[in-house]
């Protein structure tokens, strides 16, 4: 799957849903540290993207960077709001508030 979707982001298919589909890939395959590299990039491409916001938050928690993952969940809590993606925001609430105990 991975080979694929790096074929097409090759290709210039650049699209904040294909580097989501790179970071949720990557972070499956246990490599948190790529993941997030195009979790970024998906957000950069599409700032209201709740999804990759959650996600992102996940993988900077699987890389061991908490305050960055902190950073990331108020900010994607912040983005569903304003989208109106109730189930995203409070998803990203309870992952926070495990993440802060």
């Amino acid at each position: 799957m991975i080979e694929g979707l790096e074929k097409l982001l090759m290709q210039g298919k650049e699209s904040a849903e294909l580097r989501f589909g790179l970071g949720n890939a990557y972070l499956g395959k246990g490599d948190a540290a790529v993941a997030v590299s195009h979790l970024r990039r998906a957000i950069e491409l599409k700032p209201e993207y709740s999804a990759a916001w959650k996600l992102l938050a996940k993988a900077l928690q699987q890389s061991d960077q908490n305050d960055a993952a902190i950073e990331a969940y108020r900010l994607g809590i912040a983005v569903a709001q304003k989208v109106g993606d109730k189930q995203a925001e409070k998803e990203m609430q309870v992952f926070l508030n495990r993440l802060l105990r």
